[in-house]
């Protein structure tokens, strides 16, 4: 059975596993692990998803849990995918922030997951790169 709840910590070791196991380690900076903690310590809202206590599931995030709430990864071990883990960590992102808009940069391969279960594409989205100006 899958346990889903809100977790103060991660620990970087977990972090870095559901990053290789989930398949994200690929856009991550896995080199880095010193970034990879900062991404940890950093965010607000950490959503988990456990068997048996080992993590399967990972969303983290940003939230003010009233207006926004951005969601930075949202990871699920390849041995969980299609089992509605991913779905179930948004619900329960909705659950904790329910009037807050969750938004999210998806992954190519991931667009037809989100279009399924109801995001919808925002026209007006945009990024600035580390080392880009501002100009």
């Amino acid at each position: 059975m899958i346990k889903y709840q809100l977790e103060l910590r991660v620990s970087l070791e977990e972090f870095q596993e559901i990053l290789l196991e989930s398949g994200l380690s690929k856009r991550r900076p896995m080199e880095q692990p010193q970034v990879l903690e900062k991404m940890i310590s950093g965010a607000n809202l950490l959503l988990t998803a456990r068997e048996e206590g080992k993590l399967v599931g990972l969303l983290r995030g940003l939230s003010d849990f009233s207006y926004r709430t951005f969601v930075a990864d949202l990871a699920v071990a390849r041995s969980h995918q299609r089992r509605g883990i991913g779905k179930q960590l948004l619900i329960v992102c909705r659950q904790v922030a329910p009037e807050a808009r969750i938004l999210l940069m998806s992954a190519e391969d991931a667009i037809p997951f989100y279009q399924k279960i109801g995001f919808h594409l925002h026209e007006r989205c945009y990024q600035l790169k580390a080392g880009d100006d501002i100009l």
